[in-house]
């Protein structure tokens, strides 16, 4: 009798333990395929960019250090491999378009161009849509790391390797323009 006792402890350990398992699985899946739909919207994100570069150099050649700057910040986000990597890169190259809009204000035959406004239309477009999917991204990720770390699914994380993981932030540069007072020019 105490050894049907033990082995059916034993046996809702197990089962315990495989849910947990399992829901766990489930989460990090959940936050693979949440980043999947941000990288949809990404490489549509990384077609545009170097249209609206080019648009922008027939009106502002000497800006070349900060076209450059977008540029290089979009083939590294291109060139991201890791989730975590891709955050980080795709915070620098949001800095870097905001530093060529700032560029842009200063042309206002370029503002009035009709490719121009095309462009800048999809992108604002595409942000907003990013904006909807990193926050169901930083949901998914939000549910993952409260399943990774409280008890007692915190255990079965620990065992077979789940950590927490980093969520899809403004990044430090765009968090320090928060900060600042919007400037208002008539």
């Amino acid at each position: 009798m105490t050894l049907l006792i033990i082995l059916g402890i034993v046996i809702v350990l197990a089962l315990i333990i495989a849910s947990m398992y399992n829901s766990l699985v489930k989460l990090r899946n959940n936050r693979e395929n949440a980043f999947a739909d941000i990288d949809v919207q990404l490489k549509q994100r990384h077609d545009l960019v170097p249209q609206l570069v080019e648009t922008v150099k027939g009106y502002a050649a000497h800006e070349k250090e900060t076209l450059d700057r977008v540029i290089s910040a979009r083939n590294g986000a291109v060139n991201a491999r890791t989730i975590d990597d891709k955050i980080v890169a795709e915070n620098a190259l949001s800095s870097a378009l905001a530093g060529m809009r700032i560029t842009v204000e200063a042309y206002p035959d370029l503002k009035a161009n009709q490719n121009f406004m095309q462009l800048q239309e999809e992108i604002a477009d595409l942000e907003n849509k990013l904006s909807a999917v990193r926050r169901y991204f930083n949901s998914a990720t939000r549910e993952y790391n409260n399943a990774v770390q409280t008890f007692p699914s915190n255990i079965i994380a620990g065992m077979f390797n789940f950590r927490r993981e980093m969520m899809f932030d403004l990044g430090d540069q765009q968090r320090a323009t928060l900060d600042q007072a919007p400037q208002i020019r008539f």
